[in-house]
């Protein structure tokens, strides 16, 4: 399936290498060339078979689809190679996960894995890099909004990093976002009643409370005084 070509402005590699930088890049170039081939042959097979040639629409139709899967391998690999380099051992906390330079699909295909194995890990909580969305429309990363928009579907809690607004805390085992003892910020999945459960019996059961207490003193007293 192709991959809608939007990513999170700015360097794809969180640290500074420009031989990475320039390797994604590479390999992005490649995957956008063969995009604008694939939609020159599905334009021509388009008017090719409006012209009545369909012999020729169906091979350019299938040039067009072999171009796509060149386009879908080359984003494949670019996405892989940053992701290693951006979390690479001692490039990021052991809890956390970096998705810069992935398009917005490929960030939350991601994500979701990396959610699933540390929910099945017994992890407690998971930090998305996300970035601080300088370079997209309305300084909104795109990226960003695609994690919420998961952790809403998974119903899990998340926040914003109180310190750095390009970090996203997500719970993975229900309740407040971790780490605790920082409180604020967006929260996303359940909400409200769902977590908090009321700790008083119903009025009905205290006033049975107050017809039998007294009863049953009067009888603790009588016992009492023929023992006695």
């Amino acid at each position: 399936m192709a991959i809608p070509m939007h990513r999170l402005g700015g360097r794809a590699f969180a640290h500074d290498d420009d031989d990475i930088e320039q390797e994604y890049d590479r390999l992005r170039d490649l995957a956008r060339a063969e995009a604008e081939k694939r939609n020159d042959c599905f334009a021509r097979s388009r008017q090719a078979y409006e012209g009545g040639d369909g012999a020729a629409a169906k091979e350019l139709s299938n040039e067009g689809k072999a171009h796509a899967a060149r386009m879908d391998d080359y984003n494949q690999q670019a996405s892989d190679f940053i992701f290693r380099e951006n979390n690479a051992s001692g490039r990021v906390e052991p809890d956390a996960i970096d998705l810069h330079g992935q398009f917005v699909e490929e960030a939350e295909r991601i994500l979701e894995e990396r959610i699933r194995a540390d929910q099945a890990n017994g992890q407690t909580h998971l930090i998305a890099i996300v970035g601080k969305g300088n370079h997209s429309s309305g300084g909104v990363a795109r990226i960003k909004s695609k994690v919420e928009e998961l952790c809403q579907e998974l119903g899990l809690q998340y926040r914003t990093d109180e310190d750095n607004v390009g970090r996203i805390i997500i719970n993975l085992q229900g309740g407040e976002p971790l780490p605790p003892g920082h409180h604020g910020g967006h929260h996303g999945g359940q909400h409200g009643g769902q977590h908090h459960q009321p700790h008083h019996q119903p009025q009905q059961d205290e006033g049975q409370n107050n017809e039998v207490l007294p009863w049953l003193l009067r009888k603790l007293e009588k016992h009492c005084c023929v023992v006695m």
